[in-house]
């Protein structure tokens, strides 16, 4: 993943999730991203499927992408695999898959 041309994570270990009609997500662990370029902001949301959300803006050189990257700390049974991972909003981050 890269945010403004910076890469702010690599990983293997992605677990793709298909959220209802929307594209594949790609939720990352939180060790495989650059644990100093993350800021946990006050943002959060609710989804009925995976519960709470928290938020981290993703700041590279003197620029700060806000709220480009979810997590659910906590998420709900049915999707237990996502806790300790994180996804990047697409508009938000270069998203490379390779297969």
């Amino acid at each position: 993943m890269r945010v403004d041309g910076a890469l702010v994570a690599d990983t293997r270990r992605a677990l793709s999730l298909r959220e209802s009609t929307y594209p594949v997500v790609q939720y990352i662990p939180l060790t495989d991203v650059a644990q100093d370029r993350l800021r946990s902001t006050s943002t959060s949301t609710y989804c009925p499927f995976k519960g709470e959300a928290s938020y981290y803006s993703v700041t590279t050189g003197d620029h700060t992408v806000e709220d480009a990257v979810w997590t659910y700390r906590e998420p709900y049974p049915a999707v237990a695999e996502i806790a300790g991972h994180v996804a990047f909003y697409p508009n938000k981050a270069d998203i490379t898959v390779v297969e």
